[in-house]
């Protein structure tokens, strides 16, 4: 149940909480005193769209927080949750649960398991063909509950072998198609027969290659004083210190050296007129070097960032072709155990659906019943329950849509075409009714639902209101003396206006407070009359 809804700088409201209990919390005010706003929060709180008009004006964001009691859901903490929405002007929007960070989907999914709002314009679940079939189960109980059971284990077995199946290329065409592929990647890869050193040499090539004339040009200079100077000079050199090199081992030590670098300088003088030879190339080993970078930068682009990783995944393809060529053996069992498989759904599937259409018509008895006492006398709900041939879904095999009439001579359409949202609020109270005791949304809140209806179908939409608040906590933002004079808490909400600027106050009132309340609703202002027909009206409250 909802404990506690704090709202912050949302329309008038400036700053309000309210404590809310279980039962049927009824709300009711002067018109324009932000009776909408606070539906408009629970909106917002639940994941719902808001406009940065909303902010109240001259802030800088509106705040919406509620607590809710759910001690058996996993995320209480002592069997209290805390959420909050704070959303900005300039767009930021922070969601939170229990001071963890969320998604604004991420709330709206959290909060469907609690709270549901039902108003003029905003019957969602209602509205939702995939709720249709989950409302009649419910209504069915036990009876389908087991061979649901049943149904889903074998459809979890189902699912695993399609997606084993689609893994291993179950499809003959997709299996043939991959084969196709890998077999030409392969092909591709190993006519080029790389080597994994020769990216760094063919690259190396093509630099000597682009500066052929300046390599050469420099060889040549470096050759030439080398011959001319280098080797000519250290000869000399070396013929000076042999003739002193008896006086001292010093001097034949330098000469031995000089020796060493005399013949290194003659082999680097070898290498650099040999390097000269490798700077000449023709157009055609310049072409054949390009072609070849070409061939593995596109082949690196496919298939891996270096030669080594392109072999390796050659390798890793090959062993995949291999799998695909010998999987069919166990593909046919896969098949053979999903038809069974099928067999065994469709049994379930069948029974299930003979269930779901007895049910469906004593659930139409039992709605078109309760449209009738809220003197919607000329409506007829049908819920159609469709056989789907071709289709295995998680729930059976069935679609199931709530169809409506709403008046005589009229075609039957589905329940989201409703135009009224008056006729859309009373089929949903009436839904509610029957379905209350199956309904597991802990908190129902209704806006105006008693908005174009007086007499007999007042009384019968506040006698359907305190039947569901025996099961659900209940919030009802109402006009009618009828629903705030059965409601087990009521809560007046005016507006005051404080230093030039208008804002919302809410109080919970005490009974004398409900009786003077009750007679406003009646005549407009509290007299001895109006204050009499409200004792009588409070005096008859729905036990």
């Amino acid at each position: 149940m909802i404990t506690t809804l704090h709202i912050k700088n949302i329309g008038i409201i400036e700053d309000i909480t309210i404590d809310f209990n279980q039962g049927l919390n009824v709300l009711t005010g002067e018109t324009g005193a932000g009776k909408t706003l606070i539906i408009d929060s629970l909106q917002i709180i639940s994941g719902g769209r808001f406009s940065k008009e909303m902010i109240r004006k001259g802030e800088t964001h509106s705040f919406v927080e509620i607590g809710i009691y759910a001690p058996e859901n996993e995320n209480a903490i002592d069997g209290n949750i805390i959420i909050s929405r704070e959303i900005n002007v300039n767009g930021k929007n922070i969601c939170k649960i229990n001071g963890r960070m969320v998604t604004v989907n991420n709330l709206k999914e959290f909060m469907s398991q609690f709270l549901e709002i039902h108003g003029q314009n905003d019957n969602q679940n209602l509205l939702e063909n995939k709720m249709h079939l989950n409302y009649l189960d419910n209504f069915i109980g036990e009876k389908i509950l087991e061979k649901k059971q049943e149904y889903t284990k074998i459809y979890e077995k189902y699912c695993k072998i399609q997606q084993e199946l689609k893994e291993n290329y179950g499809d003959e065409k997709e299996r043939q198609r991959k084969l196709d592929l890998l077999q030409y990647q392969i092909k591709e890869i190993e006519q080029a027969k790389l080597k994994t050193y020769e990216e760094k040499e063919l690259e190396e090539k093509r630099t000597i290659i682009a500066n052929a004339e300046k390599i050469a040009q420099n060889l040549q200079e470096a050759d030439t004083l080398i011959a001319d100077n280098g080797i000519d000079s250290i000869s000399m050199a070396i013929r000076s210190l042999e003739k002193i090199e008896q006086m001292d081992s010093k001097y034949e030590k330098a000469n031995s050296h000089l020796k060493s670098i005399y013949y290194e300088l003659q082999e680097l003088a070898r290498d650099i007129t040999s390097y000269k030879t490798d700077t000449q190339f023709n157009e055609e080993q310049r072409n054949e070097i390009e072609e070849r970078l070409d061939l593995i930068y596109s082949l690196k682009r496919k298939y891996g960032n270096s030669i080594e990783e392109i072999l390796k995944y050659n390798e890793n393809i090959k062993k995949e072709v291999e799998h695909i060529e010998n999987v069919e053996e166990y593909n046919e069992k896969l098949k053979k155990e999903q038809k069974k498989l099928e067999q065994e759904m469709k049994i379930l599937a069948d029974k299930m659906h003979q269930i779901r259409k007895e049910n469906a018509n004593k659930l139409n008895k039992k709605i078109n019943q309760e449209l009738e006492e809220l003197e919607m006398k000329n409506a007829k709900i049908n819920i159609k329950v469709s056989y789907l041939e071709k289709q295995y879904l998680k729930t059976g095999k069935d679609d199931v849509t709530f169809y409506i009439t709403t008046n005589k001579g009229e075609e039957e359409k589905e329940l989201s075409k409703i135009a009224s949202g008056g006729e859309m609020s009373r089929t949903m109270l009436a839904i509610k009714k029957v379905l209350a005791d199956t309904d597991k949304i802990p908190v129902l809140i209704f806006d105006e639902i008693d908005t174009g209806i007086s007499g007999k179908a007042a009384n019968a939409v506040a006698s359907k209101l305190k039947a569901i608040a025996k099961t659900h906590q209940v919030m009802c933002i109402s006009h009618l003396a009828n629903i705030a004079a059965i409601a087990d808490y009521n809560y007046f909400i005016s507006k005051d206006i404080c230093q030039e600027r208008t804002k919302t106050q809410i109080k919970l009132l005490q009974e004398k407070e409900v009786i003077e309340e009750i007679a406003r609703i009646t005549s407009g202002e509290v007299n001895k009359i109006s204050l009499q027909y409200a004792n009588e009206l409070r005096n008859k409250k729905v036990s």
